[in-house]
């Protein structure tokens, strides 16, 4: 018998906008965004340590949305990758958003960092299969990377992100006033994955970031918003012409140095910040990558001493536990499903894939950053 047919599409589209003091009663973007989409009620789902750096602000967020004719209310949640931890902030999310009557056509404000970002985004996801989500990323990873684009999710059974959903925005706020309060660690985390996408994708952002590497380490606000806003559109841009925006297949070409990376922020329980792990995953994978004659050994000194300058990390003592971070390689796969899929590089902004990693060779290329790190 002949099935039937099902088939139909729907178009996603979404901006990325950048401000300052986005709930400053003279800044009408807010306000504008709230008017496009009329939404019966909203919730203000902000990061305690959002809250906390910046005092002012649930009240200010509140009056803003009051100011706009829209009834509104601010909850304040822990954040950070403890929040990924278990589904409790999830519950948490849930119970605010029934106990406030939200439904479809209301919204979800989300002000955070990206880990607390990808537990809002999952909770608004799941209630009511889907409420309309606002994104207000506070961190600069989070404004370059993370937070601009489709996934969320909380960690499980030891792995992270491995239960969650897609789901684009409706729109990415990124308020660069906040930057300010972010501690320099926090800060200087964010940048690695600004290093990451212009070795992948563009030499000349990399050569910028370069260049400007001392201005960033320390915070210039010119410099640090010409890189967010950058980095956020190299991310976009793979988003909506890469394909697989979704991750259908096993390719997974903006995740350079994360196959380390998520694995280490695991074996130091998260000590590392994503960052940082970010940071150590690039520098291993560029060595590796040197050592098999993919990338020359000037272009490696070149990727090294740029993250160094930026006042990234780039060893960490779990990578003397090789054995356990190779495990790291079959979780990664193991995520898409499918064969292995890991970017590499063959030159400064010129990746590729590839579908298996020498043991031995990621072992020689951890031993040589250790007698490097131990020569500084």
């Amino acid at each position: 018998m002949d099935p039937v047919i099902c088939s139909f599409s729907l178009p996603f589209r979404y901006a990325v906008h950048f401000t300052h003091g986005a709930f400053q009663p003279s800044n009408p973007l807010v306000r504008d965004l709230v008017a496009e989409q009329k939404p019966r009620r909203i919730l203000v789902a902000m990061e305690e340590n959002v809250a906390f750096k910046n005092p002012q602000l649930p009240r200010a967020a509140a009056d803003y949305l009051a100011a706009a004719g829209v009834p509104a209310s601010v909850h304040v949640l822990p954040g950070g990758e403890a929040a990924k931890e278990s589904a409790a902030v999830v519950r948490e999310l849930h119970r605010a958003m029934e106990a406030e009557k939200l439904c479809r056509h209301s919204c979800v404000a989300a002000i955070g960092g990206g880990a607390f970002l990808d537990v809002a985004g999952f909770a608004a996801a799941t209630l009511h299969r889907g409420i309309p989500l606002l994104r207000f990323p506070s961190t600069l990873l989070a404004q370059a990377d993370a937070g601009v684009g489709v996934k969320n999710g909380i960690n499980f059974a030891g792995k992270k992100n491995l239960v969650g959903t897609f789901a684009p925005p409706r729109a990415v706020v990124n308020d660069l006033d906040l930057l300010a309060t972010l501690p320099t660690r926090e800060r200087r985390a964010g940048l690695s994955e600004a290093v990451k996408v212009g070795l992948i994708r563009d030499a000349a952002f990399f050569e910028w970031i370069e260049a400007a590497a001392e201005p960033l380490r320390e915070g210039n606000a010119a410099e640090i918003e010409t890189l967010v806003r950058r980095c956020a559109a190299l991310h976009i841009a793979h988003i909506a012409t890469g394909g697989d925006p979704f991750e259908k297949g096993s390719r997974r070409p903006l995740d350079f140095g994360h196959w380390a990376a998520h694995k280490l922020e695991q074996m130091s329980a998260f000590r590392l910040r994503h960052g940082e792990a970010v940071a150590i995953g690039i520098a291993l994978d560029s060595v590796y990558a040197a050592r098999t004659g993919d990338l020359s050994r000037a272009e490696l000194e070149r990727i090294l001493g740029t993250l160094q300058r930026l006042g990234l990390p780039l060893f960490a003592p779990e990578l003397r536990c090789a054995e356990e971070l190779l495990g790291g390689l079959d979780e990664f796969r193991e995520h898409l499903g499918g064969e292995l899929c890991v970017t590499l590089l063959r030159g400064i902004g010129r990746a590729w894939e590839v579908h298996a990693m020498d043991p031995g060779g990621i072992r020689a290329a951890i031993g040589e950053r250790e007698a490097r790190e131990a020569r500084r």
